[in-house]
């Protein structure tokens, strides 16, 4: 009980779904908003806790962790006495929702927006609010673009499937450009969107396009029809072609039951989150964040996390402390020019980004949101994980 009151201590914060931290040097500070999905309203009956013993729900961890990350972040400014005023707000507050919000006045004087979203219709109010402001707003952690076009203050850290999909192909192509490639899939929108994706890329490379035979599995498949396909006597290049999680953990689990087969394993960006892959076997998947260095201050957090909830921070954690302190350094740096410098190098953390303007067309002019194209190949192998590039 006493552990998962910790997380709701900010509760003696909140007005209406807000937070305020605020840092007053010499010099007036600059404003950012931050948003994430935190479900104040599931926690707290008339201001009383109302989750009892039990474990957090699901749906919870994530938010929390991202605003764990966000305060530390914002205590290293303090002590930096970076002057800025951070607003925390909960994406899911009955009482001060997204769109009463973006049609109010309480965030007309901001000068950035973070937000970890967890649900696409979430995306757009904010979106058209940095718009109108001419502000960037951040998509932290959520990698769908929410169909949002010709609006160049968007920008997305974690990119979509697409990209994803783009960079696994140039890695495949650069990596195995002779070898024969197996992809696996099931039926479904996605698995025929990621098979045609791919495609197409073979289709545009300006080399050899790469040699790749689909095998389509059924729900429930056995080892023999995943292996009925591969050769005993080479190493055999895998991609997996389904975002399902369950898919994925049944064709790892195939993969390390056939001993007498050497393979390595393309995944998809879903495979980081994946416990249950198997440890017997070699898989590669993209993610935009690397987390995996044992540097110092990767350590620093990990211990003032354990030591404050007694527990291990997700990546959530580290998402939130990074887009707070990377990006507010930023705004300081360029303070009506930040669009342009999302990419800077300065005051990185963890992650290098690259954000590129993504258009319609070849032709448009029009700049439908920014995304970052800077892609991590991990590496899983006998329980460790390392980063390929």
């Amino acid at each position: 009980m006493q552990l998962i009151k910790r997380f709701f201590l900010f509760i003696v914060f909140v007005c209406c779904g807000r937070i305020c931290f605020a840092q007053l040097p010499a010099k007036t500070p600059m404003k950012i908003a931050v948003f994430a999905p935190i479900y104040l309203d599931s926690a707290f009956a008339d201001g009383n806790y109302k989750l009892g013993n039990a474990n957090l729900p699901r749906q919870m961890v994530a938010g929390l962790d991202f605003y764990n990350g966000v305060m530390l972040a914002i205590d290293s400014l303090n002590k930096e006495h970076v002057p800025v005023t951070v607003l925390f707000y909960d994406t899911k507050s009955i009482l001060n929702p997204i769109q009463k919000l973006v049609n109010g006045d309480e965030l007309k004087d901001v000068s950035l927006l973070i937000a970890s979203f967890n649900n696409r219709s979430d995306i757009k109010p904010l979106a058209d609010l940095a718009l109108q402001m001419k502000i960037p707003l951040i998509s932290s952690t959520y990698p769908n673009d929410g169909g949002i076009t010709g609006n160049p203050f968007f920008a997305m850290i974690n990119p979509t499937l697409k990209a994803h999909l783009e960079a696994i192909y140039r890695y495949l192509h650069k990596t195995y450009p002779t070898e024969k490639l197996t992809l696996f899939r099931r039926n479904g929108a996605i698995e025929d969107m990621i098979e045609q994706v791919i495609t197409d890329m073979n289709k545009k490379t300006p080399g050899l396009p790469l040699k790749i035979n689909t095998v389509n599995l059924p729900d429930s498949f056995t080892v023999a029809q995943v292996t009925e396909t591969l050769d005993s006597t080479k190493q055999n290049i895998l991609i997996c072609g389904s975002l399902d999680e369950e898919f994925g953990t049944e064709l790892s689990k195939a993969l390390a039951a056939s001993r007498n087969y050497k393979t390595i394993t393309m995944g998809m960006p879903t495979w980081e989150g994946i416990r249950d892959i198997s440890k017997n076997i070699e898989v590669i998947y993209t993610s935009p964040f690397n987390f995996l260095r044992n540097d110092k201050l990767l350590f620093d957090l990990f211990s003032k996390y354990k030591a404050k909830y007694s527990g291990r921070p997700n990546d959530m954690f580290f998402k939130g402390f990074e887009s707070m302190y990377h990006f507010s350094k930023l705004l300081l740096k360029y303070p009506t020019g930040i669009i342009k410098a999302l990419s800077d190098k300065d005051f990185k953390l963890f992650n290098d980004f690259d954000f590129q303007p993504i258009r319609s067309g070849k032709q448009s002019n029009s700049i439908d949101y920014l995304e970052n194209k800077k892609i991590y190949f991990i590496r899983k192998m006998d329980g460790l994980v390392k980063s390929v590039n």
